[in-house]
């Protein structure tokens, strides 16, 4: 990937990415981050090697891909801010910014950019994120491939074609990583209650899901047919699935993803003045 990136915000996200793309070999001289105060890039820069500024309309000039790494309630004066360099260098424009939908992006950065919208979840802090992509029609085929080279540096890429899947996104995999942890903790609670100490029980649960999530990716088969094989007739595997199924458990993670999605959808309103 011989391009010119340069991230606005240097948080704990844009620290993960840039740290993968050196990782996986991009020169730590081909990448700018910016933050309002050298104090908050010093330890990135110390860390990694890249290039800092504190000028986010200097630091587009010269960039081939823009990656707005803001919060979204700041996102308009930052865009607003940097609109002329923006036009000026046409870059794509990838943002990680939750609830932003791209049109509006597009129309604080001046409007006609190629903008990809990123949904990335928090395991990518560690490497090994899922990350949901969409783009507007500015956007070429080289313009994908870089989106998909970025993002594949910490973890997974799937593309949707229409934008408001970003919302099904954000229910599977951004809000995700609670889901799971939510299950870590009810079944360290359960497994104390049964004589194990906490500690046990919470390596054993999260080694467990590790173990088979990692089946599962290795796998061909799909996993209504891995958690048959685990299942012997009569036995306890069968007892504690058919416990969970007679409580719903499939109506009640259905209904949670779809309440996420419904609170991604409004919240996307409410921060584009579209509600």
């Amino acid at each position: 990937m011989a391009s010119k990136i340069t991230f606005i915000g240097a948080g704990n996200m844009a620290g993960a990415i840039i740290g993968g793309l050196i990782e996986s070999g991009v020169s730590p001289s081909d990448i700018t981050a910016t933050a309002p105060n050298e104090s908050e890039l010093a330890p990135l820069k110390a860390r990694l090697g890249i290039h800092t500024h504190t000028d986010n309309s200097a630091a587009v000039n010269g960039a081939d891909v823009v990656v707005l790494a803001v919060k979204p309630q700041i996102m308009r004066g930052v865009c607003e801010a940097m609109r002329d360099s923006v036009q000026q260098q046409s870059p794509l424009v990838m943002s990680i910014a939750a609830g932003l939908d791209a049109n509006t992006i597009d129309q604080w950065l001046g409007g006609g950019n190629a903008l990809v919208r990123c949904m990335p979840n928090t395991p990518s802090l560690v490497g090994i994120g899922a990350s949901g992509l969409y783009a507007n029609a500015a956007v070429s085929d080289a313009q994908r491939t870089l989106a998909t080279q970025l993002m594949e540096a910490v973890g997974i890429v799937e593309w949707v074609e229409e934008e408001r899947l970003l919302d099904a996104v954000t229910a599977v995999s951004g809000s995700a990583p609670a889901y799971f942890f939510l299950m870590f903790e009810a079944m360290e609670e359960a497994a104390v209650k049964l004589g194990l100490p906490a500690e046990t029980a919470r390596r054993l649960a999260i080694q467990t899901a590790l173990g088979a999530s990692t089946m599962a990716q290795r796998s061909d088969k799909d996993p209504a047919t891995l958690k048959q094989n685990v299942m012997s007739p009569g036995g306890t595997t069968e007892r504690a699935i058919a416990h969970m199924e007679d409580a719903h458990l499939r109506t009640i993670i259905a209904d949670a993803m779809q309440a996420c999605a419904e609170r991604a959808d409004a919240m996307s309103k409410e921060l584009s003045g579209n509600d």
